[in-house]
């Protein structure tokens, strides 16, 4: 899901690049630092797992506009967001065959459903309309990001 959310709000120069997942078509940015990115707040979202008692957690992606800080003592820039996707997740271990077949059709059910609903907001008039002017198409991203990860409403990695 990372990844396809960075594929719908990057506005730069992008190179697409696809993934099949429980046969569902993610699409995605073929871009080495984005990658590493989506690679280590996946592995911290894991290991917070494995190192705890709860099953269950958030990545949470959200997109900022720099707009000039309005102090009477300083100057400069602040980042206000102005998109937040939020991924919940939870880990389940099925305990028999059917089970897992089961857990499979509805994770690909939920998958289809998340980038149905993603590709709605994103190229809907309020999706559209959320997009602060880009100024600077020369980068993979105009605007700042943040990814946090949270397992049992902590944050890690």
């Amino acid at each position: 899901m990372l990844h396809a959310i960075f594929f719908h709000r990057l506005f730069g120069p992008i190179k697409p690049q696809t993934f099949e997942v429980l046969d569902v078509t993610i699409p995605a940015v073929s871009d080495q630092e984005t990658e590493q990115l989506v690679d280590e707040k996946v592995d911290a979202f894991w290991k917070g797992l494995e190192g705890g008692f709860s099953k269950r957690g958030q990545i949470i992606v959200t997109i900022s506009e720099k707009k000039p800080k309005k102090n009477w003592f300083s100057i400069g820039e602040e980042e206000v967001p102005w998109e937040q996707w939020v991924i919940n997740a939870e880990l389940r271990q099925p305990k028999t065959e059917k089970d897992r077949e089961n857990a499979r059709s509805a994770l690909a059910s939920t998958l289809t459903k998340a980038i149905h609903t993603m590709i709605m907001h994103t190229s809907s008039e309020k999706g559209r309309a959320a997009v602060p002017p880009i100024t600077d198409a020369n980068t993979i991203s105009p605007f700042p990001f943040k990814v946090i990860v949270k397992v049992d409403n902590v944050e890690v990695g």
